[in-house]
């Protein structure tokens, strides 16, 4: 008993230390470090606009007869996004699923909102905004177009250039735009944006040559990003710019990388992706596959823009001919089963990974379509929670079962253990070898009662990855109070639940579930006999406190996992127990907690 005692002390122990670090450190380091940030970029911004909005630090074309992607610079901003949408003529998109605009002003689209998210959930709150103008706060937007050798004198649209409307329809999904702009020297550009009734953007682009010469031209995409965004913080998952690139798979980078390392420029690949992503939104440029590209990632301290980009190969329009390339574009929620569908649709290499689903994919995802499937089946992800919880309980029966047999007849021997110990109180060594054979005389494995919490681990950590990074859980209600089962639960012991008019801190955020889930923990120890040694006996009664206090700030689907298992936990150890003719410790121990210790002869006399 003492070798489980002590694993599931180090496991535990070892949790409090990394999320204490998390929690008091990590946090207000990475606070601390975005308002410096934000400070930093503010007085950048201010120093550019001086400058007219010159960007100095934007990559130019090589002279070495090659292009790169072009860079975007900063622009003054506005005084609120409104204003900055008001500045340009705009074609309007309109979909089931998306609102926005594209700006004729460099033909990008640059305003975008998600008709089926809102900030809170509140469904009164405003709709989640995407894209942002340049001119704007937090400015956020995706660009095609054209780029030439430096020594060509070509002249190519550029961030400035007005482009002319073909027709006069708005972007939807049956009413592709189209839009025109002749660079006056025979060449003619063309840029068709069409859209599907999701998030999935086409964009088409072409070149007429009507000049006597051939010219060649390389087509680009770019996503840019003013700023940092505010972020989760959490470790777990990645929000910054990310790409599948071919053989090299997912490469991530983040925000802080870019600043300090400086641009990422992987090899030329002819299949994958590349973007900037956030917890649940992201924007991602994807050549069309077969296509060669050079990707690339960098960022511009002096506007304090952040870049994904590609370069496509030399396109050569010959003399009275026509030049097209196409590629797409995303720019939405990352949905789960979306993003799988697009993949297979569009033959897209790996836009699954657009969700970090982590390390443990193996155990996240198919948990996430456990879950979902359930969700399908009663309509409600917390009654998904629980039911998936079950069908993991009769997964695993087998291996808890013998494990709660193992401690069944632990506790049957309990009375020849304390004798052993008794007899070789003063040698150690003998006492072990004759614990030992004792246990394989009762075919008693002591280190069975860590199973059922080494196998909650993995399933615990998938499960709060699921919650934590899939858009299909947030805002997603349970039953009551729970309106958010990815947000902690918003009641607190310290203000009577609501009835006191008192906010408490973060830290005395104490909910109803969390209460539940500690009592049901505090329930399960009970049942196995007191720890022997008085330290083990304090540390086995303030663990289902520490948790409690600890999960209280964790998703509330979360906890309620904990709970629910917990209580299938103790029903499954109760029926073993007396089954193998165990006695059941709970009340007893109980008992003992509460018990005064009574006092000695000797301190009578006294």
């Amino acid at each position: 008993m003492s070798e489980n005692r002590n694993t599931i002390l180090a496991i535990v122990l070892s949790l409090v230390v990394l999320l204490g670090w998390q929690y008091f450190y990590a946090g207000p380091q990475l606070e601390r470090q975005q308002a410096a940030l934000q400070a930093q970029q503010e007085a950048e911004a201010a120093r550019q606009a001086e400058n007219g909005g010159v960007n100095p630090d934007a990559p130019k074309p090589s002279t070495s007869g090659t292009a790169v992607a072009p860079s975007t610079g900063g622009a003054q901003a506005f005084a609120s996004r409104d204003q900055a949408l008001a500045s340009s003529k705009r074609v309007k998109i309109n979909t089931p699923r998306l609102e926005g605009s594209v700006n004729l002003t460099g033909g990008r689209l640059d305003d975008l909102r998600l008709k089926d998210y809102h900030e809170t959930v509140d469904k009164s709150s405003p709709t989640i905004v995407l894209f942002s103008p340049t001119n704007s706060p937090s400015a956020y937007f995706a660009e095609h177009g054209w780029t030439k050798d430096a020594n060509s004198n070509v002249q190519v649209p550029g961030r400035d250039t007005v482009w002319t409307i073909e027709g006069s329809a708005d972007l939807t999904p049956t009413t592709p735009l189209t839009l025109t702009w002749d660079n006056g020297e025979g060449l003619i550009f063309k840029r068709v944006f069409s859209v599907d009734e999701n998030y999935m953007f086409t964009v088409g682009q072409s070149v007429t040559n009507n000049s006597g010469d051939a010219v060649t031209l390389y087509p680009y995409g770019l996503i840019s990003r003013n700023g940092i965004p505010e972020m989760s913080g959490i470790y777990i998952l990645h929000e910054g710019l990310l790409g599948v690139f071919g053989e090299e798979g997912l490469v991530e980078v983040d925000y802080s990388d870019l600043e300090e390392d400086g641009p990422v420029r992987p090899a030329a690949v002819d299949r994958g992706w590349l973007g900037i992503t956030d917890k649940y939104w992201a924007a991602t440029l994807i050549p069309t596959p077969g296509q060669e590209f050079q990707p690339g990632f960098s960022y511009a301290a002096q506007s304090g823009n952040f870049q994904a980009d590609y370069l496509g190969n030399a396109i050569t329009v010959p003399a009275g001919g026509t030049g097209e390339t196409s590629s797409y574009l995303f720019a939405g929620a990352k949905e789960t089963a979306l993003l799988d569908a697009y993949e297979e649709a569009l033959g897209i290499e790996r836009f699954e990974l657009l969700i970090d689903w982590g390390w443990f994919y193996f155990l996240t995802k198919p948990m996430f379509f456990a879950i979902d499937w359930f969700f399908n089946f009663s309509g409600n992800f917390g009654v998904a929670i629980l039911l998936v919880t079950v069908l993991v309980k009769l997964v695993f029966f087998p291996l808890a079962n013998k494990s709660y047999v193992s401690m069944s007849k632990m506790k049957l021997v309990q009375p020849q253990m304390t004798e052993i110990r008794e007899k070789y109180a003063d040698d150690k060594q003998k006492q072990q070898q004759a614990l030992m054979e004792l246990y394989k005389k009762e075919k008693i494995n002591p280190l069975a009662g860590c199973l059922p919490i080494l196998i909650q681990i993995p399933v615990f950590f998938s499960l709060y990855k699921v919650l934590f990074v899939t858009i299909e859980m947030r805002h997603a209600p349970f039953f009551g109070w729970i309106q958010d089962l990815s947000a902690p639960d918003p009641t607190s012991l310290f203000n009577l639940f609501g009835l006191i008019p008192w906010d408490p801190p973060q830290l005395l955020m104490l909910g109803v579930w969390p209460l539940i889930m500690g009592i049901t923990m505090f329930i399960q120890m009970k049942m196995n006999p007191a720890p022997p040694d008085p330290t083990q006996q304090m540390i086995f009664t303030w663990m289902p406190i520490v948790f409690t206090f600890m999960l209280a700030s964790f998703p509330a689907g979360l906890v309620i996992y904990w709970a629910w298992n917990n209580t299938l936990s103790v029903a499954q150890q109760y029926v073993i127990m007396r089954r193998q003719g165990a006695k059941v410790e709970l009340w007893d121990n109980l008992g003992a907690l509460f018990k005064r210790k009574k006092p000695a002869a000797t301190d009578k006399k006294s």
